[in-house]
């Protein structure tokens, strides 16, 4: 988890890597009305719960110990906000990273 999932297309906003335990990330900017990408990666067991305020997008991630898992989620939006953040609700042996992007 020293490096954050790739976005493949847009400009990244928002990312953390190598983390543990439960964080807030701050989205740079707001969030802009268009597509909002979020990647997320994490490694150990448990599961992660992401969630992107306040669009009120959440979802969750299983973990498992020795691969790693992934998973992208893209939103539509059409309105802009202007200040946004992505919560992350982890135990604490479960390393992640994520990226977030525009």
């Amino acid at each position: 988890m020293t490096k954050a999932p790739v976005l493949p297309d847009g400009k990244v906003v928002a990312q953390a890597v190598n983390a543990t335990g439960n964080r807030e990330v701050e989205i740079r900017g707001g969030i802009k009305a268009g597509p909002l990408s979020v990647l997320v990666n994490c490694q150990g067991k448990g599961t992660l719960t992401i969630s992107v305020e306040p669009i009120g997008l959440s979802f969750p991630l299983e973990c498992v110990d020795g691969e790693v898992s992934s998973t992208f989620n893209q939103l539509a939006l059409k309105r802009a906000r202007d200040h946004g953040t992505v919560n992350v609700t982890a135990p604490s042996q479960v390393r992640w990273a994520l990226t977030v992007g525009q």
